[in-house]
């Protein structure tokens, strides 16, 4: 079974590259991010004639997240428990929920597309609230593992984490001054490994980014960001066979600013021959 992770960046824009790349690579299951369009407004019928269903989230123009799948997609849920809302303005408890999470289960695995907020700037409210919203969300798998610790539990998308010195290629971020890379982001990613989740593509993919900027010619100077990741329960870990990061996305007519995130998983105990992709 091949599970990805793509933050496509307007999917009526790449509908048909997404949808084409998909049937190319045998994808059973793609989580989207940055749809940027609501559920009517999504180009369905692409998706469908290529045998995929579909769960959608989105509000307005903004965020957006999306799962095609060939295979059934029930337990669907657009939010988790504790999960914060954001109004630039705005303080307190009762701000509205932005279209950043959904959350499924196919073929027994509990499946999350995230888009994880951006922070905008080390003094920007948007900074607390992605840190109150990754918090959350690690709250709430912990939670989910410690009620069920032979889940097969995926939390896939755009972290706008980079956890490491090594993902960072990209020269204008600058320690202590750039969202992305400091401290208290890497501090709640790694949080992450205390619930019971590990990354599953970087031990088969030790190296690569995963997003270059559309400006200054970030991507031919492969000056770009690991923030795209999978993060797997041990459960869903133990089925992971291969990982891939395609980067050859990033080229082309209209591309993503973020390229794909694969793995594939013997679910059955079949062997698969499928080359890796680099």
């Amino acid at each position: 079974m091949r599970i990805a992770t793509w933050n496509v960046n307007s999917i009526r824009a790449r509908v048909d590259r997404t949808v084409d790349w998909m049937v190319r690579e045998d994808i059973d299951v793609l989580a989207m991010q940055e749809i940027k369009c609501k559920p009517e407004q999504f180009p369905v019928q692409q998706f469908e004639d290529a045998g995929y269903e579909l769960a959608i989230h989105g509000l307005n123009q903004w965020n957006g997240v999306a799962f095609a799948s060939r295979h059934e997609l029930t337990d669907v849920a657009t939010s988790f428990p504790g999960m914060p809302g954001f109004l630039k303005g705005q303080e307190g408890p009762d701000q509205p929920l932005e279209a950043r999470a959904l959350g499924v289960t196919v073929n027994g695995m509990r499946l999350w597309s995230l888009y994880v907020p951006n922070g905008r700037a080390l003094e920007d409210p948007h900074y607390a609230y992605k840190l109150d919203w990754l918090a959350a969300l690690q709250r709430h798998a912990q939670a989910e593992l410690s009620a069920q610790p032979e889940l097969a539990l995926a939390l896939m998308g755009d972290w706008n984490v980079a956890p490491f010195d090594e993902d960072v290629g990209d020269p204008t971020l600058i320690p202590g001054v750039s969202t992305h890379i400091s401290p208290s982001e890497r501090s709640a990613f790694e949080a992450f490994t205390a619930a019971g989740l590990t990354d599953v593509v970087r031990p088969l993919v030790p190296e690569g980014f995963t997003y270059w900027d559309y400006k200054q010619l970030r991507f031919p100077r492969n000056e770009g960001l690991r923030i795209d990741f999978i993060l797997g329960s041990r459960a869903f870990a133990d089925q992971v066979t291969e990982a891939s990061i395609h980067r050859n996305e990033r080229k082309g007519e209209v591309p993503s600013d973020h390229v794909p995130v694969v793995v594939d998983l013997d679910v059955e105990g079949e062997d698969d021959d499928r080359p890796m992709i680099f």
